[in-house]
């Protein structure tokens, strides 16, 4: 995994501080992770939480060992979606993440806090350093990818994020919407800042398939994924249906029941981006 500092936009005047150069807590050393990829959109209500769901449950269906840092602390679902209702654990050296029902690896400030329901009413540092420490506190063991589940925005949990974790590339989720395209860029323009490597661009919600003629329906608008991904010059990994299906096995805390070949696809593309 590569080291963070190259890419750090204060590495010119950098006192050697920051967490991505500071001795490595016990938590980390009992971690080996061998790919960081951050999920991120600018936009909410992309999809972005059942699309990280997803793509941990297809590369765990590749054989891969996956974790999940759920850094949407203000809205955190990645727990929700995946039935996970046991709070994460602890020992003598760090937090221990909790685990889903087919070996997924999560961490969410709802699996900290007594109810689910509770709110987060924290200031933006005080968010950020909790990101922090979901990467040098958790004991993570050994994984083949952690994907980050980022907020939607470009403020303090996505800069804390480039600034203290070594990320190895990100995947951009967006949707047909013109505000959608407008605030996608800014996040792609935050993640050049700090020269962050693309695995590429998905569209969500990009149609929807009439379950009797098989119509496809653009209930968003014409897609644009793909002419996106070519202005900002990044890969277009995938136009993905709004699925029913997906939504209710959400909703059930059941993800890992669906099954989708556009997922299966686009994470055999995140294996063989490894490969190269």
């Amino acid at each position: 995994m590569a080291n963070s500092c190259s890419s750090c936009s204060s590495a010119s005047t950098c006192s050697g501080s920051c967490p991505s150069v500071q001795e490595k807590t016990e938590a980390q050393k009992a971690s080996n992770i061998k790919n960081v990829i951050a999920i991120m959109s600018g936009k909410g209500g992309v999809g972005k939480s059942s699309v990280t769901g997803m793509l941990a449950v297809s590369l765990m269906r590749q054989g891969k060992k996956v974790g999940i840092l759920d850094a949407d602390i203000t809205g955190p679902s990645i727990p929700k979606i995946f039935g996970v209702k046991d709070k994460a654990g602890a020992c003598e050296i760090g937090i221990l993440p909790a685990v889903t029902s087919q070996g997924i690896k999560i961490i969410s400030l709802n699996l900290l806090v007594p109810n689910e329901d509770d709110p987060v009413v924290w200031r933006g540092p005080v968010i950020a350093q909790i990101v922090r420490q979901f990467w040098t506190d958790v004991v993570w063991g050994d994984l083949d990818y952690l994907l980050i589940d980022l907020p939607p925005g470009t403020g303090d949990v996505p800069i804390s994020m480039f600034q203290s974790i070594p990320v190895d590339g990100v995947v951009i989720v967006t949707s047909p919407q013109q505000l959608a395209t407008m605030v996608v860029r800014k996040a792609i323009k935050m993640a050049n800042l700090y020269n962050a490597q693309f695995y590429g661009l998905i569209e969500n919600m990009a149609y929807v398939e009439c379950p009797d003629c098989q119509k496809r329906i653009e209930i968003f608008g014409k897609p644009s994924g793909e002419e996106q991904a070519k202005y900002s010059g990044i890969p277009f990994l995938a136009e993905l249906p709004i699925d029913p299906r997906l939504a209710e096995l959400s909703d059930k805390g059941q993800i890992e029941e669906y099954r989708s070949e556009k997922f299966d696809q686009i994470a055999t593309q995140l294996i063989n981006k490894e490969k190269s």
